[in-house]
């Protein structure tokens, strides 16, 4: 479904391997609806041994009640801090150096604290970038990967912001992660299957805000799902893929037929276009017009797997 790697970003890991021994502290930049899914677990591979200042980018989308319990599982882990913002209003960011600073410990008196700017593409870290320094430094766009080289930006505070390209990773083992972070427009469009992206994110809608789904699209009813056995067949040597559908428990292909129906998609004889429906949902998903919508919660977190019993057996007396 996804094609994202493209060669700028493994410039960009590279830069960002390069550059983290005189990091003080990284600040990654997440999107607020879907925290798990926007972060890249190769950032956190890299970045072990750095604090953390975890910083919810679009929190006037995202579900309040969430959004705190993102900040609260966050603020839990070792050196590891959570703030919420709208990253456009400049209030909400004048904490962040006096963060950055805790989180450092002792730095010394004749430098800046040093903070690497994290995150995946179009997750909102040039804005933010502008908004702490008080001007247009860091061009930005609502379209994946405006970044493309790492800049350094000397903000209020003495804090040095170090920006990186927005960096994703060669392949999402989290299937469900993966739409999610396509139904908020983290991936360029041209590398998504719309409309298949728009089915999933309508049972996901319907599971975890039916009343928001209903009154937004004048829907009757939310059908619930029922397998086709011949839909969800793969080769035999194809992957095995999770039935979404069926975790969310609701028929979203319906559901995005009936909403194409009435939002302009009825074609003559009765066709229903539903590239059209997954257009209107998708741009308006991501618009807010659903409104304050989250896609995960900390309970979606996948378990980690069982780690092997590598203990040697005990030696026998002899």
């Amino acid at each position: 479904m996804l094609g994202w790697y493209p060669g700028h970003m493994h410039k960009a890991r590279r830069q960002i391997t390069e550059a983290l021994p005189e990091i003080d502290v990284v600040l990654e930049v997440l999107d607020a609806r879907l925290p798990y899914s926007s972060a890249n677990p190769m950032l956190a591979e890299l970045t072990q041994h750095k604090p953390v200042l975890k910083l919810l980018s679009r929190a006037d989308l995202a579900d309040p009640a969430r959004t705190q319990e993102w900040v609260d599982y966050f603020d839990g882990l070792p050196d590891t801090r959570a703030l919420a913002v709208t990253t456009t209003q400049a209030r909400e960011l004048k904490g962040i150096p006096k963060l950055c600073h805790v989180l450092a410990g002792q730095v010394r008196a004749d430098r800046d604290v040093r903070v690497m700017v994290m995150g995946i593409p179009n997750v909102g870290k040039s804005t933010l970038i502008n908004g702490l320094a008080g001007r247009k430094i860091a061009k930005t766009g609502n379209e994946p990967a405006v970044t493309k080289r790492q800049q350094k930006v000397r903000i209020d505070g003495r804090v040095a912001l170090i920006d990186t390209p927005g960096v994703l990773w060669p392949k999402i083992e989290d299937q469900a992660s993966a739409f999610r972070l396509a139904a908020s427009g983290a991936i360029r469009d041209t590398a998504i299957d719309y409309v298949e992206v728009a089915i999933v994110t309508a049972a996901e809608l319907a599971k975890r805000y039916p009343e928001a789904l209903t009154s937004r699209y004048k829907l009757k009813a939310l059908p619930a799902y029922a397998a086709n056995p011949e839909a969800e067949a793969v080769d035999a040597d194809g992957p095995r893929r999770l039935d979404l559908l069926a975790l969310a428990g609701f028929d979203g292909h319906a559901i995005l037929t009936e909403i194409a129906a009435k939002r302009g998609g009825l074609r003559p004889g009765g066709e229903v276009d539903l590239h059209r429906g997954a257009e209107v949902l998708l741009h308006e998903l991501r618009a807010g017009k659903l409104g304050r919508l989250s896609l995960e919660t900390p309970a979606d977190i996948p378990p980690e797997p069982a780690a092997e019993d590598e203990t040697p057996d005990s030696p026998t007396d002899s």
